[in-house]
């Protein structure tokens, strides 16, 4: 149960933190509505679950060793903190990080191409999940993935109801609690990550 909470809570943080996938799935969502927004959200799920299967069945074999599992733990534990940076940042802000737009055929592709294309994913399940989940322990990961994407999923369909039907609740003032609380949450499991790991 521990697994899939702190899957479940970091889903939401990941998801809401400022970034492309989260300026576009705006954009689009004010512009079109929920089926653009929840689409575009819907592909970059799919692509987020590519680089966790990548990220898990790639390190499975090489994580036995503590010193590479502490290493992965430790970047881990810094990206999260480089995310609630951001985060922090955007709050303060108002406004969700910028993106340049992307060449694509629809929504879901589009979702799918920022989700792939972005380094961070790759890099926060070679760190969080390796670092979170213990080495070959296929059960726990799952676990831990069915929280994360679950409360990703959540997010996804409030987000775009919100864009689609209540688009004037969806403030700067709003952005800036939303970005704050993402902040606080990714740096709680970026500090717990990186004291577990060096403890």
């Amino acid at each position: 149960m521990s697994l899939f909470l702190t899957g479940f809570g970091l889903g939401i943080a990941f998801v809401a933190s400022p970034g492309a996938v989260t300026a576009q799935v705006l954009k689009r969502g004010f512009e079109r509505g929920f089926m653009a927004a929840f689409n575009l959200q819907l592909g970059a799920l799919i692509g987020m679950g590519l680089w966790a299967a990548v990220a898990f069945v790639g390190t499975a074999a090489i994580t036995g060793s503590m010193t590479i599992r502490l290493v992965l733990g430790v970047i881990g534990g810094l990206l999260l903190l480089y995310l609630a940076w951001d985060a922090f940042k955007a709050a303060f802000r108002g406004t969700p990080s910028t993106a340049q737009p992307v060449d694509s055929r629809g929504d879901f592709a589009l979702g799918v191409a920022l989700s792939l294309w972005n380094p961070l994913p790759v890099a926060f399940w070679l760190g969080i999940g390796n670092g979170v989940v213990p080495a070959g322990e296929t059960d726990s990961f799952l676990i831990f993935f069915v929280g994360f994407m679950l409360s990703a999923l959540i997010w996804s369909f409030g987000l775009a109801a919100l864009l689609g039907w209540g688009k004037q609740f969806v403030t700067p003032r709003f952005m800036r609690i939303l970005n704050a609380i993402g902040g606080i949450v990714l740096a709680f499991f970026g500090f717990r990550l990186l004291w577990d790991m060096l403890s």
